[in-house]
């Protein structure tokens, strides 16, 4: 069982940091890039990041759920104290993705349609310009920061473990 476990957290971090890596070093990079920008104009390229932030934004939630579930099952098969800095930073990279999807990403995407909406004055645009790309590098900050942390995660979650602290009754029979 502590082997399903451990598969499970490894896994699941490893997908995480993965999504995480790819929306961070290739997605984000591409749909700014020049050859983008010929392709398809700012309006079209920033809400399709938006469309892809918010499936990473569940990717997160779910990851970030089954990394604390990872933790509390290993704690109750194992019986062995909970590493308080493991908890921690689970709950904070779940915090991170729940910050960045629930407030950070709704922020944005209300920026980008004063920005770009075909109903938004002059000055709507005007006064959207400049904090849209305040949060967006709020935003990408927070996605570089919540992708080292999952580095961390994975080595602690791929780290061996003892075995469990209480031993079967059956060791003991001669």
């Amino acid at each position: 069982m502590l082997f399903f476990l451990r598969c499970i957290g490894i896994i699941n971090a490893a997908i995480w940091l993965g999504a995480a890596f790819f929306s961070c070093i290739i997605l984000a990079p591409a749909l700014a890039s020049e050859s983008m920008q010929a392709i398809l104009p700012p309006s079209h390229t920033g809400r399709a990041w938006q469309i892809v932030l918010e499936r990473y934004f569940i990717l997160q939630y779910w990851c970030g759920g089954i990394a604390v579930v990872h933790l509390l099952a290993e704690w109750l098969y194992t019986g062995r104290p909970l590493k308080p800095w493991s908890v921690y930073l689970a709950l904070s990279l779940l915090g991170l993705g729940l910050a960045g999807g629930l407030w950070l990403r709704p922020k944005v995407t209300r920026l980008h349609l004063d920005l770009y909406g075909a109903r938004s004055t002059p000055q709507q645009r005007e006064n959207a310009r400049r904090p849209l790309r305040h949060w967006e590098g709020v935003l990408q900050v927070c996605q570089g920061l919540a992708a080292l942390g999952l580095v961390v995660h994975l080595v602690q979650t791929s780290a061996p473990v003892g075995a469990p602290r209480f031993l079967n009754a059956n060791k003991f029979k001669g």
